[in-house]
């Protein structure tokens, strides 16, 4: 099958293969093809949420589109080390809606009910979620410089406009921010992304599997060329279940990217001092953004305001703003402390707030 698009009519090979290992090696045959052999020249595609729109742009512009909507990789089950495991192919609105995540994780479902729209949500792949590029606008216009699009041209958000860029491990080649709420909340829970490519598989500490821009800020994570993602294991954190909270600050109620988001889950002992504690950023870096020592100072304290707060400021600790984004380091250690207010009084459901809502 050939389907075109673009000034240039290039043609896109489509292939829909029945078993994983199939999948792979199809990947693998068209990119050593090439000459040079590029990863871009072929691409899994699940709920295409977020791909077709990078190749209606010709941001991407794969010769081959491998159909991985049918592979055995859909389900939500006990994963056997008393969590859940994620199939990579399960759409979000299935995933934040199944008993078992809701009862177990609020905190992730509640972050994955905050994004996008239910139709979205519907199409929407776990694996998918994962790999979703930048929503900065200088990456998706041609007509100017971006190091993430066109590795050494320059960065156009340094300098231009950059409200919604990173306040957080930034560098001189890129300030972009990763768009995801379910990573935001995988990486509070520290979730484990299990690949595999046609050299056999291998685990991947969610904390690794994205990266910070650098030099290559190209490279949105740390996955090997032809790997695809399986599923997503989640350990058992019972204990976060009763006091969790995912708070997305953003612009307006419906449909919007956040500027800032927090996940936070506590684990309170019987006299009602902190015991654990784990605290995700979102909207504020180019991946979800965590501190050990933001939340270590939390162990073994009364969960106060003063307390929370001395947390944010560690949290945000060497923050760099942009000259029309400096707001949202104010606005972050804000929201940190509401999350963490929140999820002291109980496990909350989504909450979205204007901007003015966090006094």
């Amino acid at each position: 099958m050939d389907a075109w698009y673009g000034a240039s009519m290039r043609p896109v090979r489509y292939v829909r293969p029945a078993v994983i290992a199939a999948a792979i090696a199809a990947l693998h045959e068209e990119r050593i093809a090439a000459l040079p052999p590029s990863d871009s020249l072929a691409q899994f595609i699940a709920g295409g949420t977020n791909l077709v729109d990078l190749m209606k742009l010709q941001i991407i512009r794969p010769a081959m589109l491998v159909d991985i909507n049918w592979l055995p990789m859909d389900q939500i089950t006990p994963n056997g080390a008393g969590g859940l495991r994620l199939g990579a192919g399960a759409r979000n609105a299935e995933t934040a809606n199944h008993p078992q995540v809701q009862k177990h994780y609020p905190l992730l479902s509640a972050a994955m009910l905050s994004a996008a729209s239910p139709q979205i949500r519907n199409m929407a792949s776990n694996g998918g979620n994962l790999l979703q590029r930048t929503r900065c606008s200088y990456f998706y216009d041609h007509a100017t410089p971006c190091n993430k699009r066109t590795p050494g041209v320059g960065c156009a958000a340094i300098g231009g406009l950059n409200k919604y860029h990173a306040i957080l491990g930034a560098s001189a080649h890129c300030i972009a921010t990763h768009p995801s709420d379910m990573c935001v909340a995988l990486a509070a829970l520290e979730a484990t992304v299990h690949v595999q490519s046609d050299g056999g598989t291998r685990d991947i500490d969610f904390a690794d599997f994205h990266r910070l821009p650098g030099i290559h800020p190209e490279r949105d994570n740390t996955l090997l060329p032809g790997e695809l993602i399986t599923h997503i294991d989640l350990p058992e954190l019972d204990r976060f279940a009763s006091h969790s909270a995912y708070l997305k600050i953003r612009e307006r109620l419906s449909y919007a990217f956040g500027l800032v988001s927090v996940a936070v889950a506590l684990d309170l002992d019987d006299t009602g001092l902190i015991r654990e504690a784990r605290i995700a950023l979102g909207g504020v870096a180019h991946k979800p953004w965590r501190t050990s020592a933001a939340e270590l100072c939390l162990v073994g304290v009364v969960p106060q305001r003063q307390a929370f707060e001395r947390c944010a400021e560690m949290l945000l600790e060497g923050a760099l703003a942009q000259h029309s984004n400096g707001f949202k380091i104010v606005l972050a250690k804000r929201t940190v402390v509401r999350a963490l207010e929140a999820a002291t009084a109980g496990t909350a459901q989504t909450h979205d707030f204007y901007m003015g809502a966090l006094e």
